[in-house]
């Protein structure tokens, strides 16, 4: 493609101003830990909100929802979608204990609610099996998404993609911490949506398209179209895969970065840069409700259109003969589809991919690099280095991280390769994060178990093609194996010391009754179980609970209601946009009441 002066200049500006973000807070970011990987524990929810959802704005996310509605239809992004309702738990019951442990990493919880040299082995095994193993599958992920756009759009070969866009994310991550990452997240996270919103428009309004109404009508679309299934027509091979087990199984059970049960990596990382409890709920809600809610249907639509100019992988690989073979997947009908935007617009496109990338990568790189030196090297290897040298070790790590993450980039073939890898390898561990936090069974050993069971489920199935089940017997079997490991373990491993436990209880004050043991010793030791909460009222943490499981079904509600709305009024069908709209309406005003009063808890 040739990209004319106005598409330069657009780039070069915004490159011009993130460089200078990062350089006009990188005194301020290097001056220690906090600083660097936490911003300062000062941040707005409204920042905050906006720099998790440009983190998962990230460059594989149009190729991996192309993927999905090419190969299963606009249903198929189910598979994503589900993690709304976990989604939901974490912003009203998880985010104002994340923010009450006062934690540094998500890595560090493990040695105030555990005990013992296990609970500090599981706090390393942990920062090397997120902070590294599970980072580098995400950034080769993401990375792979960017070498499909730069063999499309510039004609890079994926060396040079990954050479290019490696070098520049470094230089930036390393000078401005999570602050410069996150005020540069606000301006890239409204770039990327201008761009995916324009650009939709353009793709819609080419001649081989026609229009919305051509596309809905277009025989290749049409069988693509409903994002509910028919339960009436559907197949069970289809509904069972595409829509029971996502709602079902896989949001509870499975752990995948960005939508962890209970809240993990760069999302605890935002909430605890929160400035209080409130700011990290009002930040993981406005999240999530930009995420589902906002981002979808640009994406879809564009890929809908791929179906009519690019009908099948062969169209596409004669359409780019330069592009290797291993690399033309579903996924890349995406990246395609863009070589038709013109002049101006591609810029803005491309840059908002380009910020895409940088976002995310920026994100993961710093999160994962926080876990290394928190977790790992000031905790086991130089527990006196400086506050100096453990920012200097992050940005050393950094660079690492980035370079593995790249190299296995260049094996990779398609973004849903690696969703449905991360999706199985925590297969079965969700139930045990979700719980945690709420049953004081809940031991190191079983998380530990956990942990270690379903990645090794997850090797066995790779190794032996699953056996012949499909994906979703796959992820079921290892669910199943794996939670009876860890509450096997739960039950008969070793348990945390009550000492822990009643500190945990006193510190994060998580209510429920899965703490009656933990409470009956408190009241025998005459030790206080209420507390008082952030408005300096009198509070009880078994009445926190009941209100938060509301809000967050009226938060799923509300969310899934302006999803489905948005989806009927572009496919035309104005009494379910009604119908749909009012549900989310309802539940909202409901929720705005309640939220009022779950704030003085």
């Amino acid at each position: 493609m040739q990209f004319s002066p106005l598409d330069w200049a657009v780039m070069a500006a915004f490159f011009a101003v993130s460089i200078g973000i990062g350089l006009s807070v990188a005194r301020k970011a290097g001056r220690d830990f906090d600083s660097f990987f936490l911003g300062g524990r000062n941040m707005p929810w409204w920042l905050l909100g906006v720099s998790m959802v440009a983190t998962t704005f990230s460059t594989d996310t149009p190729n991996l929802v192309t993927d999905l509605v090419r190969s299963s239809g606009v249903v198929g992004n189910w598979a994503w979608w589900a993690f709304l309702l976990t989604g939901m738990l974490t912003v009203f019951l998880y985010a104002r204990l994340w923010r009450r442990s006062g934690v540094v990493t998500d890595v560090e919880f493990y040695e105030i609610r555990y005990s013992g040299r296990l609970a500090a082995f599981l706090r390393g095994f942990r920062a090397v099996y997120l902070g590294i193993l599970f980072n580098i599958l995400i950034m080769a992920s993401v990375t792979l998404a960017a070498i499909k756009i730069g063999s499309i759009m510039m004609g890079w070969s994926p060396l040079q993609t990954v050479v290019i866009a490696a070098s520049v994310t470094m230089v930036y991550s390393a000078v401005g911490g999570l602050r410069g990452v996150v005020l540069t997240d606000l301006i890239q996270f409204a770039m990327a949506m201008t761009g995916s919103i324009w650009a939709t428009i353009h793709v819609l309004g080419l001649p081989e398209v026609g229009g919305l109404g051509a596309l809905l009508e277009h025989p290749n679309v049409v069988p693509k179209l409903d994002f509910l299934p028919d339960f009436s027509t559907m197949r069970m091979d289809d509904l069972v895969p595409l829509f029971i087990i996502p709602l079902a199984v896989q949001w509870w059970a499975a752990y995948y970065p960005g939508a962890e049960p209970g809240g993990g990596g760069y999302i605890v990382q935002r909430m605890l840069s929160a400035r209080d409890e409130k700011n990290a709920l009002g930040a993981t809600f406005l999240f999530n409700a930009l995420h589902y809610a906002l981002r979808p249907w640009p994406w879809i639509l564009i890929a809908l259109a791929s179906m009519i100019v690019f009908p099948d992988l062969a169209s596409i690989a004669e359409r780019f003969p330069d592009v290797p073979e291993q690399v033309v997947r579903n996924d890349l009908a995406y990246p395609a589809m863009l070589t038709f935007l013109p002049a101006g617009l591609l810029g803005l496109v491309v840059t908002s991919l380009a910020a895409a990338y940088m976002s995310t990568m920026s994100t993961q790189v710093n999160w994962g690099a926080s876990i290394i030196v928190n977790d790992i090297y000031e905790r086991f290897v130089n527990p006196t280095a400086s506050e100096e040298r453990q920012v200097w070790m992050g940005r050393l790590w950094t660079v690492i991280l980035m370079t593995v993450a790249c190299t296995l980039a260049l094996f990779l073939e398609n973004a849903l390769q690696v969703f449905e890898i991360l999706v199985q390898i925590g297969a079965g561990t969700g139930l045990l994060f979700i719980l945690r936090w709420y049953w004081w069974r809940v031991n190191a050993a079983s998380e530990l178990t956990a942990m270690i069971v379903s990645f090794l489920v997850a090797v066995v199935f790779q190794v032996f093609d699953g056996f012949g089940m499909p994906t979703w017997g796959q992820l079921v079997s290892g669910v199943g194996i794996t939670t009876l490991a860890w509450v096997s373990v739960a039950f008969f491993g070793p348990k945390t010391e009550m000492s822990t436990l009643v500190s945990f209880v006193q510190k994060i004050r998580p209510g429920g009754p899965g703490w009656t043991a933990v409470t009956s010793v408190m009241e025998q030791r005459g030790q206080e179980s209420g507390f008082y909460g952030e408005s300096g009222q009198p509070g009880s943490a078994d009445g926190e609970l009941p209100a938060s499981l509301l809000a967050a079904f009226l938060g799923v509600v509300a969310i899934y209601g302006v999803l489905f709305t948005t989806g009927y009024a572009l496919y035309g069908q104005w009494g379910a946009a009604a119908l749909t709209g009012t549900l989310a309406l309802a539940a909202g005003l409901w929720l705005a009441r309640l939220w009022r009063r779950i704030s003085f808890l």
